[in-house]
């Protein structure tokens, strides 16, 4: 398995909760937020897009986020406020002391990096992977992702809530932790995505929900760009397309200083 023998190393976020991240390669930093119940192990070292990156050139940085993976996945609700999953981006810049970097995310990953990016977060370049304008100016209720988190193990075979239920046995997941991070979404209004400077690629699979809207959310930016890959919301991540699309726009597109 690539990156399987990546050690984790933690830091703390600013309320103390222990959270976890590994590193592949040397070069230009890239952070890469991996999706929502999933973890970076998952999402960017079994497919082996970290790898891509790596070999590009860049020093590849893969945190798993609060309540994912090998973080910590407290169940007390003060540990989820809004936004906290961008709290804990910018807390790890400050662990890394990272002032020129890129960053990137998929999904709930995707979703984040937009947060960090309206609040002040300045990359030379971004990637919004999995995610179209309806799911960054509004906050999904998640009514399936609930129904199975709070009822684990007894969806009907094969059936998408099943298929969500299985995804999570296979990481590992804890499902009260997955419950709070439902909570602590927040909206990005227009007015917000149309000030952030950096060159954006936004990324989705051709049969993804959020497809429809991804040129939008790529317009909704001052320089973005959109790029379709083939697969579902499922599938597109795992599909070697994705690695190739994103180091083809790293490699490509000049960074933004500031």
């Amino acid at each position: 398995m690539p990156g399987s023998n990546i050690a984790d190393v933690y830091f703390r976020a600013h309320d103390g909760v222990e959270l976890a991240f590994r590193e592949i390669g040397e070069g230009r930093p890239v952070v890469l937020l991996h999706g929502y119940i999933s973890t970076a192990r998952v999402n960017w070292l079994t497919p082996g897009h970290a790898a891509k990156l790596a070999a590009g050139g860049f020093r590849v940085i893969l945190p798993d986020l609060r309540g994912h993976g090998d973080s910590a996945k407290p169940h007390d609700p003060d540990a989820y406020p809004p936004d906290v999953l961008a709290d804990d981006g910018f807390a790890l810049l400050e662990h890394l002391e990272l002032t020129d970097y890129d960053l990137a995310g998929y999904s709930l990953g995707g979703r984040t990096v937009v947060r960090m990016l309206a609040r002040g977060a300045r990359p030379g370049r971004a990637i919004v992977a999995g995610m179209g304008l309806s799911g960054i100016t509004e906050v999904d209720p998640a009514e399936r992702f609930r129904r199975v988190l709070a009822n684990p193990g007894i969806s009907r075979r094969g059936s998408a809530d099943w298929r969500v239920d299985r995804f999570l046995r296979s990481v590992g997941g804890d499902p009260v932790a997955l419950l709070r991070i439902l909570d602590t979404g927040v909206g990005t209004a227009a007015d917000d995505l149309a000030r952030i400077e950096a060159p954006v690629l936004v990324v989705t699979g051709d049969e993804d929900a959020y497809h429809a809207s991804a040129p939008a959310l790529a317009a909704s930016f001052a320089h973005g760009e959109a790029v379709t890959v083939a697969g579902d919301h499922m599938s597109a991540v795992a599909n070697p397309e994705l690695g190739a699309v994103m180091a083809e726009f790293l490699s490509r597109v000049t960074f933004r200083s500031f």
